[in-house]
C-alpha cells in the first residue's frame, strides 16, 4: 500500500513537474480535480519560465487541469518508502487537451492513424552511462567485480554486464514493476555505456515506457552509488547514447500494413520511409534538443549525419531491419539519447504518416558506408536547428502551433543561457535533466 504519490506531466525537455501528496489524494486525481500551471510544461532545463512566454504573464499564469493516464499509476522503486507516481496530461479548464503538453503532441498524431483504422506498435532501444560523479566532474564507473574504475568498452561482453549485475537485476525487478516490457541489455561500444531494449507496445505506451525507463534507471544507479545518464556525450572521445526507435503499423485486423510477403515490403513502407526522410532536417530540434546533443553528430561515430535509408544497414538514418513479413517494421536511428520520448515517436510517426498519406517515393536504399557517400546532410548545430524547427512546413504538418512556438522559444532561451559556458558544466546540467 503506498504511503505518497507524486503526481506530475511532462514538460518538453522530457522532466516531470508535479507534486507529491498523501496516498489519499488518489481520489481527486481520478476525479481529475489536480492542477498546475500550464507554463510548467514550457521551462527551460534550469527549471525557470521562458521569458515573453505567452503562458506566464500575459495570461496570468493560468492553471491547467491534469488527467491521469489509462496506464494508471507506477511504482517508484528506487524509493526506500511504498510511493507511486501518475503521470498526468495536461488540458485545459474547457477540458480540452493542452496543445503544448507532449504527450497530447503524440496523442495528435496518433488520432490521424486511427481515422485511417490503423494502429501502431512501436519501442524503444534505451542507451545510457553508468558513471561516476561524486568529485562533481563525470569518470567512468566503478567496476563493482574489481572495485577498479572501467577503463574500456567492451562491446556485448557478457562479463562487462556481469560486472553490474546487481544494478541489471534490479533495473530488470523495476522493469517489472512498472510495466515496462524490458528485453535485451547488451554492453555497448562506450566506456561504462549499456543499452536495453524495450519490446513493441502501443505507440503511446511505449514511450511512456521509454519515458519511466529513464526515471527508473536513474533513480536506481544512485542507490548503487552510481549515475545514470542518457545525454548524447558525456565523453567528448566516446561513444554517445542514442535512441532508436522501431514501429510497425497495423490495420483493424491486425495485418501489417508494411508487409507484402517480400523481404522489402511494399509501397506503403516506401512512402513512409520518404515522409521520414524530407522531415528529418527539420525534425532534427526534437531528435538532438540541446547543446550537448550536437557533440554526438559527427561522421563516422555511429550517429547517423546524413538523411538516407537502407535495408540491414546500420550506418543509414532509416533503417529496414530483416525479419519474418508480419514484424515488418521501420527503425529511426537517429534520436539522441537526450531527446522527449513523447515527441521524438510524434515526429517519427507523424512524418512517416505525411509520406504514406501523399504516396511519396524515396530515393534508392543506400549499400555500403553512409558516411562515405554524398548524401543529404542534416543539420548539426543547434542555432540551425532551432531555425529550422521553427520555419517548416513539415513540421507544422505534424505538431500544432502551440507546441512548436513553446518549443522554439525554451530551445532560443536555453541556447542564450548556454553560448560561453564551459564544457564541463553543459555535462553536469545534462546529467540528469535530459
Amino acid at each position: 500500500m503506498s504511503e505518497t504519490i507524486r503526481f506530475g506531466a511532462v514538460d518538453l525537455n522530457g522532466q516531470a513537474r508535479g507534486k507529491r501528496v498523501p496516498a489519499s489524494y488518489a481520489e481527486k486525481l481520478e476525479a481529475g480535480v489536480a492542477r498546475l500551471p500550464l507554463s510548467v510544461l514550457n521551462v527551460d532545463l534550469w527549471g525557470e519560465d521562458i521569458e515573453d512566454s505567452p503562458l506566464v504573464f500575459k495570461s496570468g499564469d493560468r492553471d491547467g487541469v491534469l488527467r491521469p493516464s489509462p496506464r494508471g499509476p507506477l511504482a517508484l522503486p528506487w524509493i526506500d518508502r511504498p510511493s507511486e507516481l501518475w503521470l498526468m496530461r495536461m488540458h485545459l479548464q474547457s477540458g480540452e487537451p493542452f496543445e503544448g503538453c507532449p504527450q497530447r503532441a503524440l496523442g495528435r498524431v496518433l488520432e490521424r492513424y486511427a481515422a485511417k483504422g490503423w494502429r501502431v506498435q512501436a519501442a524503444f532501444e534505451m542507451e545510457f552511462h553508468l558513471l561516476d560523479d561524486v568529485d562533481g566532474t563525470l569518470s567512468a564507473p566503478i567496476s563493482p567485480r574489481t572495485g577498479r574504475r572501467v577503463r574500456r568498452a567492451d562491446v556485448n561482453s557478457l562479463l562487462g554486464l556481469d560486472a553490474f549485475d546487481d544494478f541489471f537485476t534490479d533495473l530488470y525487478d523495476g522493469c517489472d514493476e512498472m510495466g515496462i516490457p524490458a528485453e535485451a541489455a547488451i554492453s555497448e561500444a562506450g566506456v561504462g555505456q549499456f543499452e536495453l531494449s524495450l519490446t513493441h507496445e502501443a505507440a503511446e505506451r511505449a514511450a511512456e515506457s521509454a519515458w519511466a525507463f529513464k526515471q527508473l534507471a536513474r533513480g536506481l544507479a544512485r542507490r548503487h552509488d552510481m549515475a545514470a545518464s542518457f545525454m548524447a556525450k558525456p565523453f567528448e572521445d566516446d561513444t554517445g547514447n542514442g535512441l532508436h526507435v522501431h514501429f510497425s503499423v497495423l490495420d483493424e485486423d491486425g495485418r501489417n500494413v508494411f508487409d507484402d510477403g517480400s523481404e522489402q515490403g511494399n509501397d506503403l513502407l516506401r512512402s513512409a520511409v520518404a515522409g521520414c526522410l524530407a522531415a528529418l532536417p527539420a525534425s532534427m530540434l526534437i531528435f538532438a534538443p540541446h547543446a550537448n546533443s550536437y557533440e554526438r553528430l559527427v561522421p563516422g561515430a555511429h550517429a547517423p549525419v546524413q538523411a538516407s535509408w537502407a535495408y540491414e544497414n546500420r550506418t543509414a538514418a532509416i533503417r529496414i531491419p530483416a525479419g519474418p513479413g508480419k514484424a515488418r517494421r521501420i527503425e529511426h536511428r537517429v534520436a539522441g539519447g537526450d531527446a522527449n520520448p513523447f515527441l521524438h515517436l510524434a515526429a517519427v510517426l507523424g512524418a512517416a504518416l505525411n509520406g504514406m498519406e501523399a504516396g511519396a517515393v524515396p530515393p534508392e536504399p543506400i549499400s555500403g558506408n553512409a558516411y562515405e557517400q554524398d548524401l543529404p546532410e542534416l543539420p548539426t548545430d543547434w542555432a540551425s536547428a532551432i531555425d529550422a524547427f521553427d520555419e517548416s512546413p513539415e513540421v507544422a504538418e505534424i505538431f500544432h502551433p502551440r507546441l512548436i512556438d513553446c518549443f522554439t522559444r525554451t530551445k532560443r532561451q536555453e541556447l542564450r543561457r548556454c553560448e560561453g559556458m564551459a564544457r564541463d558544466d553543459l555535462v553536469l546540467l545534462c546529467l540528469e535533466t535530459v
